[in-house]
C-alpha cells in the first residue's frame, strides 16, 4: 500500500512551537516504510519565527518529519530569492517545479537541487511528481516580482510526459538528467504538488495524474474532480493528509472522467476508475516530535521579542472565519493603526494581510504582531480620486479574485462605512468620516505596500497613487498600541447584506 503523508501552508505554526512540534509528531506517527512525506508549499513563510530565521526553521521540521519533497508556494519568496536558493540548496528535502523561472528566464533553482519532476519508491511501487506555483506570484509577492511564472497546466504536462518517457527508458541512463528517480520500468502513480488553490481543478481536468495535493487557498478540501483526488490540509497546520494510492475508493459518478491522450487528458462523460483514497487528520493527540520544540525556541530566543505593548481583557480572535467574515476586531485594531500612521482620510488592511493563529489574551506582545503580519513592507499612503476609493471598496468584497472562498471578505476599514449586497455585488453605501464619498474629491488611504504591487487584490490601487510611507507594518502596529492601547470594537464599519452564510457574524 503506497502511501502519501501530506502537509501545506504551515506557515506561522512554528510560532508556538509545542504547536509545531505536535504537527510534526502527527506527520511521523502517519508516515512509515509504506509513506512518503511531501509538502506543498509556504512551509517556510510567513511567521514571526519566519522572519527571525528567513524561513530557514523549516529545516529543522524537514528533519524531524523526514519530509521527501516540497514546492513553492508564493511565500517561500518572501525573503528574495537568493535567501532562497540558499534554503533550497541546504534543504534535505527535494524541491520539485516545473514552472517557476529565474531572473535570467531559466528554470530556478537548478543549480541548488530544483527539479521539474521526480519519482519516488513507495512501497514497492513508483510514483512520479510533478510541482507548480500559483502563475500570479509575481503580483502577490514583491519580492518575486524579477522572477516570471509559467502557465501551470502547459508546464505540468510537460513534465509529466518527460517523465514518463524517462520512466519508459528507465535503465538505459537516458533520464540521468532529467531529474531524480527511483529505479522501476514504468510509473505506478502520478501527483502533482500543487500552491494553485482554484487551478487545482483545471489541473484534473487537463491532466492524466492520481491525485493533486494542493495548498494556496486556506480551506481544507478532499475531493474527486475528473477522476483525480484533489486534497488540500487547510492553514497553520489544521490537518495533514494521508493519501492511499492503492486505495480502492471508486471514482464519483458525477465527476468527469479522464481519457488519455498524447499530451495529458481530456474530460470525457462517464464515471471515472477508482482514485486513490484520502482521510485529513488533526494535529491534536499526537505526540510532540523529540528535539523539534528545543531547535524551534533556541532560534526564537534569540530574536528578543517578548517585549508587552499592551493587556487585553475581552480575548481578539484572529481565525480565518473571523479575518474572512467581515468586520472584526483584529481587522479595525489594524486598520486604525494604519490611518493613525499618516493621519490619513482611510487605514485600509487587506483580510489576506493577517495571519491566523491563536487569539490574543492577556500581554500582548511584539512577537504577536509580528504574527499578527510577518511582512517588512512599510504603511504607505495613497492619494485616490472619490471614484477610486469607490472601486476600492467595492474590491473589498472581491467578487472577482479567484482564491479563496466565495464568501470571503478580503477587506478592513478604519473611518469609514461600507453596506455591502453580497446578491447583487454592489455597494450599497460607502462613507468616509460619515459623509458620502465625493467622486471628484481626493482621499488619502493609508494601506500595506504590499497592495500598490499586487494586481491581485485591490487591483486599483498601483504605485502611481503613492506619495508616502511610514514604518515597517508591525512596527506601526506597536507604536500604535504603545500610545492608544489594543481595545477595538465592531462598530457597523462594514455591512454585508443578502448573504446566506449570515451566521458568520456571530462567529465573531
Amino acid at each position: 500500500m503506497a502511501r502519501l503523508v501530506h502537509y501545506s501552508d504551515i506557515e506561522n505554526v512554528f510560532d508556538s512551537s509545542e504547536r509545531a512540534a505536535r504537527l510534526a509528531g502527527r506527520i511521523r506517527a502517519l508516515s512509515g516504510p509504506d509513506a512518503a512525506v511531501v509538502a506543498t508549499g509556504d512551509t517556510t513563510a510567513p511567521g514571526v519565527l519566519s522572519l527571525v530565521a528567513s524561513g530557514r526553521q523549516v529545516l529543522d521540521f524537514y528533519a524531524v518529519t523526514d519530509t521527501r519533497l516540497d514546492t513553492f508556494g508564493n511565500h517561500e519568496f518572501d525573503y528574495g530569492p537568493d535567501a532562497l536558493r540558499g534554503l533550497v540548496a541546504d534543504a534535505p528535502a527535494t524541491f520539485v517545479s516545473a514552472n517557476v523561472r529565474d531572473e535570467a528566464g531559466e528554470p530556478f533553482g537548478r543549480a541548488e537541487g530544483v527539479v521539474p519532476w521526480t519519482t519516488l519508491e513507495v512501497d514497492g511501487a513508483t510514483v512520479g511528481f510533478v510541482g507548480v506555483t500559483d502563475p500570479a506570484t509575481d503580483s502577490l509577492n514583491p519580492m518575486a516580482a524579477e522572477l516570471s511564472f509559467d502557465d501551470p497546466v502547459a508546464a505540468a504536462r510537460g513534465a509529466l510526459a518527460e517523465m514518463r518517457i524517462a520512466a519508459a527508458e528507465r535503465g538505459t541512463g537516458a533520464d540521468a538528467e532529467r531529474g531524480g528517480g527511483a529505479d522501476g520500468d514504468a510509473l505506478d502513480h502520478a501527483v502533482v504538488l500543487s500552491h494553485l488553490g482554484a487551478g487545482d481543478d483545471d489541473l484534473a481536468r487537463a491532466l492524466d495524474v492520481d491525485a493533486i495535493l494542493g495548498g494556496h487557498v486556506h480551506s481544507r478540501r478532499n475531493e474527486v474532480v475528473a477522476g483525480t483526488r484533489i486534497v488540500r490540509p487547510g492553514v497553520n497546520g489544521e490537518t495533514v493528509a494521508e493519501v492511499d494510492l492503492d486505495g480502492s475508493e471508486p471514482g464519483d459518478d458525477a465527476s468527469e472522467g479522464r481519457a488519455a491522450t498524447g499530451s495529458g487528458a481530456v474530460a470525457t462523460d462517464g464515471p471515472s476508475d477508482p482514485v486513490p483514497a484520502a482521510t485529513l487528520h488533526e494535529p491534536d493527540g499526537a505526540d510532540p516530535a523529540p528535539g523539534l520544540e528545543a531547535a524551534l525556541a533556541e532560534r526564537m530566543a534569540a530574536a528578543d521579542l517578548d517585549e508587552t505593548v499592551d493587556v487585553v481583557g475581552e480575548p481578539i480572535e484572529r481565525t480565518g472565519d473571523v479575518v474572512h467574515g467581515g468586520e472584526c476586531r483584529v481587522g479595525n485594531f489594524v486598520a486604525d493603526a494604519f490611518r493613525w500612521a499618516h493621519d490619513a482620510d482611510v487605514g485600509l488592511s487587506n483580510a489576506g494581510g493577517l495571519r491566523q493563529g491563536d487569539p490574543w489574551t492577556d500581554e500582548v506582545t511584539k512577537a504577536d504582531l509580528i504574527s499578527l503580519i510577518p511582512f517588512e513592507e512599510p504603511v504607505t499612503l495613497a492619494s485616490v480620486t472619490g471614484a477610486e476609493l469607490h472601486d476600492v471598496f467595492r474590491e473589498m468584497a472581491a467578487p472577482d479574485v479567484d482564491f479563496g472562498e466565495d464568501d470571503w471578505w478580503h477587506g478592513h476599514v478604519s473611518n469609514a462605512r461600507v453596506v455591502w449586497d453580497a446578491d447583487a455585488e454592489l455597494v450599497l453605501e460607502a462613507t468616509v468620516g460619515g459623509e458620502p464619498i465625493d467622486p471628484e474629491a481626493r482621499y488619502t488611504v493609508a494601506v500595506s505596500e504590499y497592495l500598490l504591487h499586487s494586481e491581485h487584490e485591490f487591483p486599483t490601487l498601483a504605485q502611481r497613487h503613492r506619495i508616502d510611507e511610514a514604518d515597517i507594518q508591525y512596527e506601526v502596529l506597536a507604536a500604535y498600541a504603545r500610545e492608544h492601547g489594543i481595545d477595538p470594537a465592531v462598530e457597523g464599519r462594514i455591512e454585508i447584506r443578502n448573504r446566506a452564510d449570515a451566521a458568520a457574524g456571530e462567529r465573531r
